[in-house]
């Protein structure tokens, strides 16, 4: 007797615990294909942001690049338009100091940070509860199937011994049916588990490769901050020295 022939001999609500095994299995796989394949393209994505970034391309030139093509955007180019449209607004005021213009620009970035985080999340958390409740649901149908096996031994108790022995080889088959279910459970609960583990690591990940990039941009705004200032600083010297020189 295979595992296909135990399946069609099992009670009806082992089948339906056993159906919605199969279905979650389904579920989880499509989710973990998929979700693999978008972290794998942010990663590309965002190798490629940087390789441009660090190329010595001018920041201006590639804010403009990437707001030709705003709907479009996602990852470290979207982190970027978002930080540097919020810096030149508040630089082009006049009217902030620049403590208050970084504030302001890492606190737009976290917030655009924070939406793609969200995206990358989608349907992750439904994998560590298909991978959390499984194994108990796979428990409930053996559980399930044992009641029905010991209710069906109760109508035919005997002391004879023959006939025990005739009543355990009908038994046994029945508990294996049972068995099928917690089986499955844990055939679908333990992918699961290990996928939702990795998925989550590898977000992190992101996460930090994010916060990173942005520590680096704000760096490089603050050295353009204060390299204007002290090249205005500069020509208003050189301003006032030629000044006094002519009243001399």
């Amino acid at each position: 007797m295979n595992i296909f022939d135990l399946f069609l001999e099992t009670n009806i609500l082992v089948q339906i615990s056993i159906f919605v095994l199969i279905g979650f299995s389904i579920l989880s796989w499509s989710i973990i294909f998929h979700r693999i394949f978008v972290l794998s393209s942010a990663q590309r994505k965002l190798k490629v942001f940087e390789n441009e970034f660090w190329s010595g391309i001018d920041l201006s030139s590639l804010y403009q690049k990437a707001a030709a093509r705003r709907n479009k955007l996602n990852g470290a180019e979207q982190i970027f338009y978002v930080g540097f449209k919020e810096f030149s607004k508040l630089y082009q005021t006049k009217h902030c100091s620049p403590e208050t213009m970084m504030s302001r620009t890492l606190d737009n970035m976290h917030t655009a940070i924070n939406i793609e985080l969200k995206s990358l999340e989608d349907y992750i958390p439904l994998i560590g509860t298909i991978g959390s409740i499984s194994p108990y649901l796979g428990l409930f149908g053996t559980v399930l199937g044992i009641i029905h096996v010991f209710i069906e031994l109760g109508k035919t108790t005997t002391n004879n011994v023959a006939t025990q022995m005739i009543h355990i080889q009908i038994i046994a088959p029945g508990i294996a049916e049972s068995l099928i279910s917690t089986a499955i459970g844990l055939f679908v609960a333990i992918p699961a588990v290990i996928a939702f583990n990795y998925l989550t690591a590898q977000i992190n990940n992101m996460d930090q490769d994010y916060n990173n990039f942005i520590e680096e941009f704000i760096t490089i705004l603050y050295h353009q901050i204060f390299f204007n200032i002290d090249s205005a600083l500069n020509k208003e010297n050189q301003y006032e020295e030629k000044a006094y020189q002519k009243h001399d």
